[in-house]
């Protein structure tokens, strides 16, 4: 089986030259013209796929090579894709950074590689003339594995400053595909961790969406673009199936890793016998299926789609709920699972649904599965920012001027409601908050990178963790979660 569904890689040479505001404003034109768009995003971003789904009309997708192994690139791909008329992939950073000390590892270079997809650069062209054509020419021909099929120039001053830049470009080889000036109505607003989720401003943002498709409609040549992604090759290998992968996933293996060099610590060595995940689930029987709540809305907006997709096929009724509005969690909740978000933000509401906290520490302390990470990790805290959160943990959170981010290596600790200790994942951090203390008496994880830590919180049912994890790269997290569901 195989994807032969036209692409688009769209990078640039660093952050801030406008890869969301091209990538959104292709999807939204090339969705007003009556094609199905498939969104997607390189790296572990939770904030633009927002912005995709708003331009596409579908659900936006990450294709991460370090989190999940680029091994699962070509069927995530594909998984997303599939029924789709043309795929948009927005790069991350620059189009040749990647995880740091890794080469070019989860680079959109080595994304666009991995799909066989020509790639569109989009230059911010506001401080040079002439010399965007070395910057071109150094970017097309540096791996000539990667294609770059064609240049969006973006921010633009006026007629003559696009008559230098084409100019210039006609010695690089490389076709202007369109350039746009700058307008005010596009720009997104941003804060400590980047755009504001679509969720916190949904009515500004299909306004700007709708803006990013005007422009990108009024000056970039959609014909060109649109050869240009079906020129693509055809990207092999079945497409991923969230009901399958758990069928054949094997179980978790039995050597827990030591981290790196240094001495082993005790902690990350189970004592006794190793609990196996249980097999043989029935996956599609609705009278089998036990209800997991899921946090949304504003102060939670950060979730993988294939999270969802691997616990409704495990046997999960996946039910989303507000912690800023609801008073309850959903009836006959058995698992909980709290993602990423903005919870800083929000803490003097969440604080005030005193109902809503109590539920979910009184849900913890039954013993029930509850999987928190980052914003769900302060959100199981005492308090947030001076602001009483649920109490789940013995933990204090507030807001810190550092920011901490990087890909990591983290092997399980210990067992909990989520993995077998040994169990090995690659994850990503991204916050400017501190956990004091950082971990438990029962670490969720080791951190294999430096600095080399145990950091999280394993109790009861409880895994609570700073680091974001993609499900996809070890599916049987969620075939153990849910369960755990059903016994606990």
């Amino acid at each position: 089986m195989s994807s032969s569904v036209p692409r688009l890689v769209i990078a640039a040479p660093s952050s801030g030259s406008g890869k969301t505001t091209v990538a959104t404003g292709l999807m939204a034109a090339f969705a007003a013209r009556g094609l199905a768009v498939s969104p997607h995003k390189v790296g572990p971003d939770y904030i633009d796929p927002g912005y995709h789904a708003l331009a596409s009309g579908r659900v936006g997708r990450n294709l991460d090579a370090y989190l999940c192994g680029p091994e699962l690139i070509g069927p995530l791909f594909s998984h997303g894709a599939r029924g789709c008329d043309i795929a948009v992939v927005e790069g991350v950073m620059g189009m040749y950074d990647g995880a740091a000390g890794e080469g070019e590892l989860a680079s959109t270079a080595h994304v666009a590689k991995l799909l066989r997809a020509p790639v569109v650069l989009v230059v911010d062209a506001s401080s040079q003339s002439r010399s965007v054509a070395a910057l071109v020419h150094g970017f097309a021909s540096w791996d000539p594995q990667v294609r770059v099929g064609g240049v969006i120039l973006n921010k633009v001053a006026s007629d003559r400053h696009e008559e230098l830049l084409r100019e210039a470009l006609d010695s690089a080889g490389v076709p202007v595909l369109g350039v746009l000036r700058r307008v005010a109505q596009v720009d997104t607003p941003a804060r400590h961790l980047g755009l504001v989720p679509v969720a916190e401003r949904h009515a500004a943002a299909v306004e700007a969406v709708a803006a990013m498709g005007a422009q990108v409609e009024a000056g970039c040549d959609l014909e060109g673009l649109l050869g240009l992604a079906r020129s693509a090759g055809v990207v092999s290998g079945a497409a991923w199936d969230a009901a399958e992968v758990l069928v054949s996933s094997p179980p978790p293996p039995l050597p827990v890793p030591t981290l790196g060099a240094a001495p082993p610590d005790p902690r990350f060595r189970p004592e006794g016998p190793r609990p196996q995940t249980p097999d043989g689930l029935n996956f599609t029987d609705p009278g089998s299926r036990v209800t997991v709540a899921v946090a949304g809305g504003p102060a939670f907006t950060f979730s993988y789609a294939e999270h969802s997709e691997l616990l409704a096929a495990a046997g999960a009724e996946v039910v989303v709920f507000d912690p800023l509005r609801d008073e309850q969690l959903p009836d006959g909740t058995r698992g909980l699972v709290i993602g990423g978000g903005f919870p800083e933000v929000y803490a003097g509401e969440l604080a005030a649904n005193e109902p809503l906290r109590k539920a979910v520490a009184a849900l913890a302390e039954s013993g029930a599965p509850v999987a928190a990470e980052c914003a769900g990790l302060l959100y199981l805290c005492r308090e947030l920012d001076g602001q009483p959160m649920c109490g789940v943990l013995d933990a204090s959170a507030r807001m810190s001027g550092r920011l901490t981010l990087g890909y990591r290596d983290a092997v399980a600790v210990g067992d909990s409601s989520l993995a077998v200790a040994g169990t090995r994942m690659r994850a990503h951090e991204f916050h400017r908050t501190v956990v004091e203390p950082g971990s438990g008496a029962a670490p969720a994880w080791g951190v294999r990178t430096p600095p080399r830590r145990v950091e999280g919180f394993v109790q009861q049912g409880v895994h609570a963790s700073y680091l974001h994890t993609h499900w996809a790269s070890e599916p049987g997290v969620a075939r153990r979660f849910v369960e755990r569901c059903r016994t606990s």
